[in-house]
């Protein structure tokens, strides 16, 4: 039965194993059948050929010679005419008859039959020869020798006959399998230049030495620049010539790269030959040579550009979700305040009630203030453009000293656990929105922990930056929860229950702050933020809680004040005329440096910094200082946007809205000189 091998199979058809070739190596033997019924003589026949090196089988009659012969093969039968039974005669009769035996030589052997008229019937049966008992075995061993090398010369030839025979066969074999496998071939060739000119992917090979000229690109690059593949192997700069120049050294830093990582995957834009970029997605990998040095980088290109413009869209539609999502929040939170200031507004001006009454609707008005106060604060720390006070500070003090406020915005039923490093942590931040991120963190735990829980708040150092973690064992988030949760007014809490405004203050403050917020959590396993800040070499300030003035101070210094604005400006020239100061306005920057210009007696620039004109309030005090280099200068702002000026930079900054006490007490810092006000109330002691 033809066998058949898997690992014979071409193109999924299955082959039979090609035939063995003849073995040329083994030596060939004879095999001689002796038939005799006389043990004595059989055995004398065996012992006069044995030193010939042949097989000698013996058969006792003609009967087992004949079925000797059925299944094997034999060079010489000798065989003995007279034997019971079956004799000699009738028994080679039936060798003759069988195609198969009918060339094997006889040669008999008798005692009895020594006439002419046997011998020659002897010969009529098919002897080739006669030899008579008792055998001699010379002559015996003789003629067996011509018989048998006659034999072996015959398979001998026979055997190289075969072997030639299976050489041709095996040529014609080979020739034809050749034949089809090159028909497979072209066949498989045309399929896959088929697919690939089908396929919106471009197969490339480049060298791996800069400029990493192309040695083969698909004829699909046509579809996609317009130009064929002939131009980008044939000039090796001509792709890269088209390039954007902006994304140049990115992508040639990029595949160069590749040569020590193994791949490498860019993105750049392309200039095609309709004089229009697209934006192509080029990777690969590098393939070694026989000696493991890098030979060539095998890459694939894909026309990126539908994608990007998909994501472009995606994005604005995203971005125009959260802008809307904003200004709802914005609008319900506002006109919750304004309702709030406008209707006590109403009532106190249609009718006089008593002095409690009066000052409760006062502090309701104040309240809402400062909540809309504290809502713009936190859209701009989201935004990252709030003003900010950076100082040394050491974290784990802050936290420790914060610990109080924390404990009793989570309740009882959350245990807040302190784990500082041992080491001092100082990082360069703003205190009070540190403390502020803090405790809105603290909250958004205790929120999560609704049956109670732990809060765990922890230092370290990682690298440069100092690193808080803020851990809590509540109900955690899921993935759609965490890519949303810094947005401004998304919340999952009921209405009424938190502005969403709470994460939002973290992101944009430790962003603002240069850092980096972190954040893990798993349904049902709690979740932890962590607070990268920049860490701090110089040693850590001393931060003093912020309390309100208890005193509100005055002067009588000459204070120009500018604002474009006449509500805030009258409101701004009640504040200072009532602390005792001498007040010129004036609303644009040109008004002012006029006044600068005239008036020497002015002590102080109190300016807003974004004022119609072109001319900011920062160009206004620099000119000022120009001029009169001894003048004290204060901003003031609602939002000072991009290049926000901070404290203890060019000029101090006085955040919108204020109150006269923290505007006071500005004011104080900046006027009062070593001795100044001491001298001030000598004199006016002495005038008493």
């Amino acid at each position: 039965m033809t066998r058949v091998s898997p690992a014979s199979t071409v193109m999924g058809a299955w082959r039979a194993e090609p035939p063995a070739p003849p073995d040329l190596e083994t030596p060939l033997t004879a095999r001689i059948l002796i038939v005799d019924d006389d043990e004595r003589n059989a055995f004398a026949a065996v012992q006069a050929l044995e030193e010939l090196g042949h097989e000698l089988v013996v058969a006792r009659s003609g009967e087992e010679a004949l079925r000797r012969l059925l299944t094997e093969e034999f060079a010489l039968i000798l065989l003995d005419l007279h034997m019971p039974g079956m004799d000699g005669y009738e028994t080679a009769e039936l060798i003759r008859s069988r195609k198969r035996t009918k060339d094997t030589p006889i040669v008999f052997l008798t005692a009895i039959f020594r006439d002419e008229a046997h011998v020659f019937q002897a010969y009529s049966a098919g002897a080739v020869d006669v030899v008579f008992k008792p055998v001699d075995p010379f002559i015996l061993k003789s003629k067996v020798t011509v018989l048998t090398d006659l034999y072996l010369k015959t398979e001998e030839v026979k055997r190289q006959s075969a072997y030639q025979q299976w050489l041709l066969d095996e040529h014609a074999r080979v020739k034809a399998e050749k034949a089809q496998t090159e028909k497979a071939l072209r066949r498989t060739e045309a399929r896959q230049e088929a697919i690939l000119q089908s396929l919106p992917i471009v197969f490339t090979s480049r060298s791996v030495e800069p400029p990493f000229a192309p040695q083969f690109v698909s004829e699909s690059i046509r579809d996609i620049t317009g130009f064929p593949a002939s131009r980008f192997v044939d000039e090796a700069e001509f792709g890269s010539s088209r390039i954007h120049p902006d994304d140049l050294d990115r992508v040639v830093e990029g595949i160069g790269r590749a040569v020590k990582t193994g791949r490498y995957s860019v993105e750049f834009r392309w200039l095609c030959a309709d004089g229009q970029y697209k934006v192509l997605q080029d990777q690969g990998v590098i393939a070694p040579s026989v000696d493991g040095e890098p030979r060539e980088i095998f890459g694939v290109m894909l026309d990126a550009t539908d994608r990007h413009s998909l994501e472009e869209q995606l994005a604005q539609a995203r971005k125009m979700e959260a802008v809307g999502q904003l200004t709802g929040g914005v609008a319900h939170d506002f006109n919750n305040l304004l309702t709030v200031v406008l209707g006590n507004v109403d009532i106190m001006a249609r009718k006089a009630e008593d002095e409690a009454r009066r000052t409760r609707r006062i502090e309701a008005i104040r309240q809402a203030a400062e909540r809309g106060r504290d809502l713009t604060r936190q859209l701009l720390a989201f935004s990252r453009r709030q003003h900010l006070t950076p100082v040394t500070i050491d974290v784990n003090a802050l936290i420790q000293d914060f610990a109080p406020l924390l404990r009793q915005a989570v309740g009882e039923a959350v245990t807040v656990d302190l784990k500082f490093a041992e080491e001092m942590l100082c990082a360069h931040v703003d205190p009070t929105q540190l403390e502020t991120a803090l405790l809105n963190l603290a909250v958004n735990a205790r929120d999560a922990m609704p049956e109670g829980g732990v809060l765990e708040i922890a230092t370290r150092r990682e690298g440069e930056r100092i690193a808080v973690d803020v851990t809590d064992t509540g109900v955690g988030m899921s993935q759609e929860v965490r890519n949303r949760v810094f947005e401004p007014f998304f919340t999952t809490k009921e209405v009424g229950k938190g502005s969403g405004l709470g994460l939002s203050q973290v992101y944009g403050f430790v962003q603002q702050s240069e850092g980096e917020v972190r954040l893990e959590s798993t349904p049902g396993q709690g979740t932890t933020f962590c607070l990268l800040l920049p860490a701090s070499s110089t040693p850590a300030e001393v931060v003093k809680p912020a309390e309100r003035a208890r005193t509100i101070e005055g002067g009588d210094e000459k204070i120009l004040l500018v604002e474009d604005d006449p509500t805030v400006l009258a409101l701004t020239l009640d504040m200072l005329t009532g602390l005792g100061y001498d007040v010129t306005t004036a609303t644009n920057a040109a008004e002012a440096l006029e006044v600068i210009h005239s008036d020497a007696k002015i002590d102080l620039l109190f300016t807003d910094v974004v004022m119609p004109g072109g001319v900011s309030g920062v160009s206004l005090a620099r000119t000022s200082r120009e001029i009169r280099p001894d003048l004290r200068v204060l901003l003031t702002s609602g939002f000072v946007g991009e290049g926000a000026v901070i404290e203890n930079a060019e000029f101090p900054l006085l955040d919108k809205p204020y109150e006269t006490a923290l505007l006071a007490a500005k004011l104080r810092k900046l006027l009062d000189k070593p001795g100044r006000r001491k001298k001030q109330r000598e004199g006016a002691a002495a005038a008493e």
